[in-house]
């Protein structure tokens, strides 16, 4: 074994053994009250470099009005349902609007070089995480979620749960579970290189949550 190696190994075991134990759930954070998971929720993700804006049910429209043009984020991209027909019925400042209504094949180049910012919906939230829970669909394919710099997520302050074992019960994930789903916490982040946490290497940089009161 070359001495490089055998430096890296006893590193590792080192760091192995003065590792924390991992944190335990709280259990005053068990089970939570509708505020106090939204509370919760929204610490947890901006713990994460999460962002995190509370609104009225019918404001995220002029929130996304208001807030591209001035963060300069020129290209949306929305699904083709619900949202993508709403955005549809709006026009934001310096802003274009593509839905993503076709194979990736035909048009893959455009989706990792030119588009901004995604808005998908979330279907649930983990308030003990901070998590978003994303079932995607041919209507918002996962992609959505995983490629532009910026992801902006829709979620109901009603559809946020205590915990993850409380979002399965709840969303009945055992009679309806899709084939693919994704739980979100923050930004897309590694630590692979040096053990040096790095944000948007494999995915969004920003990750912002508008959940709708």
């Amino acid at each position: 074994m070359s001495e490089a190696r055998e430096h890296i190994l006893a590193r590792l075991r080192a760091q192995r053994m003065q590792a924390p134990p991992l944190p335990r759930a709280d259990a005053a954070h068990s089970a939570c009250d509708r505020e106090g998971c939204i509370a919760l929720f929204t610490e947890r993700q901006q713990a994460v470099r999460g962002e995190v804006h509370r609104l009225g049910r019918a404001q995220w429209l002029n929130w996304l009005a208001l807030e591209l043009p001035r963060r300069g984020l020129q290209h949306l991209l929305a699904g083709t349902g619900d949202i993508g027909q709403q955005l549809q019925q709006i026009a934001i400042r310096g802003t274009t609007l593509k839905l993503y209504q076709q194979a990736i094949e035909t048009w893959k180049p455009h989706l990792f070089t030119d588009v901004d910012v995604a808005v998908t919906s979330a279907r649930c939230g983990i308030a003990e995480t901070g998590s978003l829970v994303l079932w995607p669909d041919p209507q918002e394919p996962r992609l959505m979620s995983l490629v532009p710099p910026v992801h902006i997520a829709l979620l109901d302050a009603e559809k946020i749960h205590s915990s993850l074992a409380e979002a399965i019960r709840a969303e009945h994930w055992s009679g309806q579970m899709p084939t693919n789903a994704l739980l979100i916490s923050g930004p897309s982040k590694t630590a692979d290189i040096e053990q040096t946490l790095a944000y948007g290497i494999h995915g969004p940089k920003e990750l912002i949550t508008l959940i709708l009161d």
